[in-house]
């Protein structure tokens, strides 16, 4: 069976992502944390979500350095699309190690800013990996209710921080070129790299 590197959040999407891909892809996590900005149960409640869905393997990759650099140094009412892309371009560096040939996402079309059309393309045409997003065209309660039914939904409830550092008004619009070109002049690589070596790595013995 094909690898494939799922992103993993506390929220509600992506364990339902993972969820739809499993019986199609080994599945290997990564969870990009913000600690010490956020609780440490942010990465508890991830573990938790692990091992429910039977992953075998997760990476936590501190990710905070990373999320500070974006801030400082690019136009922040681009940030989450930047912040997605250096997340996918980690994900990237995992999947190399993993000899993984596919990327999962919990991204849903226009649910949130990173997701219009056009901010979903700029982060496509900026990652080498073909994404897989299962979650694309359906709407929120039709994720819910999968939730609610694989039993996801009350581990991942509640108030997400992934917005932290984030603008008040985001871009909802972009170009592809101009965000390849931030990444560029902050020279993203070696904090991915940098973060991906500090990672705790879990394997979970009961995972089938």
């Amino acid at each position: 069976m094909e690898k494939a590197v799922a992103l993993l959040s506390g929220g509600i999407d992506s364990p339902v992502a993972i969820h739809l891909m499993q019986d199609k892809v080994e599945i290997i996590a990564a969870h990009f944390h913000q600690l010490p900005l956020t609780d440490k149960k942010e990465v508890d409640k991830v573990k938790q979500l692990a091992q429910h869905l039977k992953i075998k393997k997760i990476y936590l990759v501190p990710f905070t350095p990373i999320l500070t650099t974006l801030v400082k140094q690019c136009q922040h009412e681009d940030y989450f699309i930047l912040q997605k892309i250096s997340m996918f371009k980690c994900a990237e560096l995992i999947a190399q190690q993993e000899k993984a040939h596919f990327l999962i996402t919990g991204e849903n079309l226009a649910q949130v800013s990173s997701q219009t059309l056009s901010n979903l393309t700029s982060i496509t045409k900026n990652i080498q990996l073909e994404i897989l997003r299962p979650l694309l065209t359906y709407d929120k309660k039709q994720i819910v209710d999968i939730a609610q039914k694989i039993g996801t939904y009350e581990i991942s409830k509640g108030p997400e921080i992934c917005c932290l550092l984030g603008p008040k008004h985001p871009s909802t619009k972009s170009n592809p070129e101009l965000i390849a070109k931030q990444l560029q002049d902050i020279n993203i690589e070696p904090l991915l790299r940098e973060g991906l070596n500090k990672a705790e790595i879990i394997k979970f013995q009961n995972a089938t």
